[in-house]
């Protein structure tokens, strides 16, 4: 919608109102991906909560996907002179954007809102307490922070820790910060640095250092299931556990598999049963690549064959399914 926020809305069909959840994403080093932001990137997150019985919406930030306005980048002064207080602001009013539209839905509990984002999203969630919109109890940072240009390279990195302190200053939102021990965009030291800083000033945060996880653990909030017990008991320790036990996980559609998966293609092919749409899955004879939560089917069959063609650079890649659906070869 023209001037509006590209957002999903994902919940339970359960009786009664229901704590609410606001995440947002984070944001590609290369400046062109951000007009790939998709609402569906966040679903498996999404999902987490909404089996917890919790209304979860995510929220794709000015300026990125399909959202208007101008993006965040725009107004933190660049790599040159960042102002990264500035641009954590701008991004934490989309937040308070969406909790406020949430408060009108009649499944809401607007009295226990909680905020979540990952990387750029999870400076912005700390932004967001620390002018802390009615409601909001508690709040979660993957990752957070800005100006990655590089693996540990970070733009002005006494500016970053500068905001944290300054954020630190008004928050007092019991949060859960997040980071992985092999993190490349915010490694374990500058991460302990924005928590020192922020702590110096009364915020309140349960810092956790995360195991390694897979190449980069900046990826770490895309792997749910190493992150669930944490957040579980964060939850709990705030009362806000909804549900005694989460509601049963999605069934994998019944659909065909291709034919010559590899076990790991076998995994994956139902991993990306599950995800959002707009995907596609490409095999070769050894290989596969997919991709999901693009823009439009065709981005996303360009990608999954460009995926698969890196798997198998020698060999000829054909998508053989599209949202879930078989293509004939």
């Amino acid at each position: 919608m023209p001037g509006g926020l590209d957002a999903l809305l994902v919940y339970a069909d359960l009786p009664g109102k229901h704590p609410l959840v606001v995440m947002t994403h984070g944001s590609s080093r290369k400046m062109e991906q951000h007009a790939d932001v998709s609402p569906w990137g966040l679903l498996p997150q999404a999902l987490w909560f909404a089996r917890r019985g919790w209304v979860a919406l995510v929220v794709v930030r000015r300026g990125y996907g399909r959202s208007g306005g101008e993006a965040d980048s725009l107004h933190g002064g660049g790599c040159r002179r960042p102002d990264y207080e500035t641009v954590g602001n701008y991004s934490a009013e989309d937040l308070r954007i969406a909790i406020d539209y949430a408060r009108g839905l009649p499944v809401v509990d607007a009295t226990r809102v909680v905020a979540m984002g990952v990387s750029t999203g999870g400076l912005a969630t700390v932004a967001l307490t620390a002018k802390a919109p009615p409601g909001l109890v508690a709040a979660i940072n993957f990752a957070g922070g800005r100006g990655s240009r590089a693996d540990h390279d970070v733009c002005d990195e006494d500016d970053l820790v500068r905001a944290f302190r300054s954020f630190g200053k008004h928050s007092r939102t019991p949060m859960l910060w997040i980071y992985a021990k092999n993190d490349k965009f915010f490694w374990p030291e500058l991460a302990q640095k924005f928590d020192a800083a922020f702590r110096s000033q009364g915020g309140q945060d349960q810092f956790v250092l995360a195991a390694p996880i897979g190449e980069d653990g900046h990826s770490l909030f895309h792997h749910v299931s190493a992150w669930s017990s944490t957040l579980d008991a964060f939850l709990a320790a705030q009362k806000l556990t909804v549900l005694a036990e989460p509601l049963p996980e999605i069934a994998i559609p019944n659909v065909p598999l291709p034919a010559g998966l590899s076990e790991q293609g076998v995994h994956a092919f139902q991993s990306y049963l599950l995800l959002g749409p707009h995907k596609a899955f490409a095999t070769s004879e050894h290989g596969f690549g997919m991709s999901v939560a693009q823009m439009t089917t065709d981005d996303a069959r360009s990608k999954a064959l460009e995926n698969c063609k890196h798997a198998a650079p020698n060999e000829t890649c054909t998508v053989v399914s599209v949202n879930n659906a078989s293509v004939e070869r």
